[in-house]
């Protein structure tokens, strides 16, 4: 057909297929566990009710004209506030780009900075580097980790790639695991990025760090957030990070987010966020910037949303590690932030009743949403190989009940497989 080489080569969401199957059953009226989407049933986590009412009353203010290109001036002017006060990083207005959530960022980012041929590194599992990567016919360098070290690159894994290559894109609390970055493992990959851009002639392009914190405001079990400007100060001009309220309000929907780096890089991002018009609606950009203001409300809010997150994820943990502990062959990694978990399902090789080999992640995926009822996503959806154990578990979705009668489904699943 003729179209475009970028269109042949793209792949659509695997967890979209998953999801679709699951939808299916449900109008069949199956009892399913949904883990699959990084989102949030807004029924169970509503966002603010304080922002609620600052978006009406935006409306009411007939707030509905086309925003600037680079974000709303009050918003901006908020968001900077809010980044000194909760990672003490001072941006000024004129440094921060806000757009229709954290993806036109991504994509407003890679357009600024990479060029056909260029090398992009990232770690592997993650969250959809491989395809900001076609999209801009980059050579992407997916960098395996291991659960050894919970699934997070260190120094040792992104040395042998960084020469030439133009950026290093990076997340924590990390999509799809939920795992965070030690402190002195960012610290030890921030000085490999120093050393590599101080290595390289005046007239070569720098290497730059991508640093998506979605998530950096859910954290438990008393893990810190770090990030790279904290760390090394004199990152600042080769830093972009990738910010917004999706996840810290439960607001995907709202569609408001933020990114800040070095004032040359947001400059060429407006500019791409403008033409293909990835605004924030200028309501919700009004109503944030209200709320990032109304410090008591916000921080009531994540308290209360932090609670009942880290319920849900410790209750699926105790789960997986209640059957490790019976023998079966799975296992998880202790919940540190974001809203996922980690899981190993030990079972490819298995046969299941019905005669089928499990020969892949997916195949045990479509085995669990028939037989268990629970939906999850296998790494393979993040870059990670078909033939890899281990899964993420979205708890945003469901309610803690749905999650305690998933357990002993599972367990049933499980015990059928020969």
């Amino acid at each position: 057909m003729n179209i475009s080489k970028i269109a042949n080569t793209l792949e659509g969401s695997e967890i979209i297929k998953i999801a679709g199957e699951i939808n299916e059953l449900k109008k069949q009226g199956h009892q399913i566990a949904n883990l699959t989407i990084g989102d949030f049933d807004s029924n169970i986590f509503p966002i603010p009710l304080k922002l609620t009412e600052n978006i009406m009353e935006a409306y009411r203010m007939n707030q509905t004209n086309y925003p600037p290109a680079e974000g709303v001036a009050s918003l901006r002017e908020s968001i900077s506030s809010f980044i000194k006060t909760n990672f003490g990083l001072d941006y000024s207005p004129k440094q921060i780009q806000v757009s229709g959530g954290s993806r036109p960022l991504i994509y407003g980012l890679f357009m600024s900075l990479i060029d056909p041929g260029d090398k992009v590194v990232y770690p592997t599992p993650s969250w959809n580097n491989n395809h900001y990567c076609r999209f801009t016919s980059a050579i992407d360098v997916p960098v395996l980790t291991s659960a050894d070290n919970n699934f997070m690159p260190n120094a040792a894994d992104i040395k042998p790639h960084l020469k030439g290559a133009t950026l290093l894109a990076l997340c924590s609390p990390l999509n799809p695991t939920g795992t965070m970055f030690s402190k002195m493992d960012l610290e030890e990959i921030c000085d490999l990025v120093i050393e590599e851009n101080k290595s390289r002639p005046a007239d070569e392009k720098p290497l730059y760090i991508m640093y998506d914190q979605i998530y950096s405001q859910l954290t438990f079990g008393g893990q810190i957030h770090y990030d790279p400007v904290t760390l090394r100060p004199e990152l600042k001009e080769r830093v972009i990070y990738i910010d917004g309220i999706s996840k810290c309000l439960a607001a995907t929907g709202v569609r408001v987010g933020w990114a800040f780096g070095p004032e040359h890089i947001m400059s060429k991002m407006k500019t791409i966020i403008g033409h293909v018009g990835a605004w924030s609606p200028k309501p919700e950009q009004v109503a944030t910037g209200q709320f990032l203001d109304q410090t008591d409300d916000w921080n009531e809010f994540l308290e209360s949303f932090k609670e009942k997150i880290q319920k849900s994820l410790d209750t699926l943990y105790q789960g997986v590690m209640k059957l490790k502990s019976d023998g079966f062959a799975v296992n998880a990694i202790q919940p540190m932030g974001a809203i996922y978990l980690t899981i190993q399902i030990d079972y490819l090789g298995k046969t299941t009743p019905g005669g089928q080999l499990l020969k892949t992640s997916s195949d045990l995926v479509f085995y669990l949403i028939n037989e268990a009822g629970v939906g999850l996503v296998p790494f393979s959806a993040f870059s990670a190989d078909p033939g890899m154990n281990w899964f993420r578990a979205s708890v945003g979705g469901c309610s803690l009940e749905d999650i305690e009668e998933m357990i002993p489904r599972l367990r049933e699943a499980l015990s059928k497989l020969r």
